[in-house]
């Protein structure tokens, strides 16, 4: 465990994961127009813009984990989501999505805002060239 004790109370399980969490990098996984699924809430989404790290203030951070049992780092990428099948949009950790399915297209009313067409279970942006 790099030399680092263990903490009391805490079992093997959850030392894993935050040693995993702890080594979350800046490499984004997702690219604008992926569709996503997210871990903990099941909803899916289509990445609609990525930052490299938590831009989000402070209060709107602290305001978000309040409650929630885990604290995901801000040092890693965040990603903008329009959710499938609503208006609602998010701001995402990385460590919270995984790669959705991407046979059927999204339902949200922002969608032509973002992206032009559909396919190859992608969403693509318009060429400006």
């Amino acid at each position: 465990m790099d030399g680092l004790a263990p903490r009391a109370g805490r079992g093997a399980d959850s030392i894993a994961r935050e040693d995993q969490v702890a080594r979350v990098t800046r490499d984004v996984l997702f690219r604008e127009g992926q569709i996503v699924h997210h871990v903990r809430y099941g909803y899916r989404g289509v990445i609609a813009a990525c930052d490299r790290t938590c831009r989000a203030d402070d209060a709107w951070y602290e305001f978000q984990i309040h409650g929630k049992g885990y604290r995901p780092t801000r040092d890693q990428p965040w990603y903008h989501v329009l959710v499938d099948g609503s208006a609602r949009q998010t701001y995402v950790a990385q460590q919270n999505l995984e790669a959705g399915d991407s046979t059927r297209p999204i339902d949200h009313p922002l969608i032509h805002h973002f992206f032009n067409a559909f396919h190859g279970g992608n969403y693509h942006t318009p060429s400006w060239n």
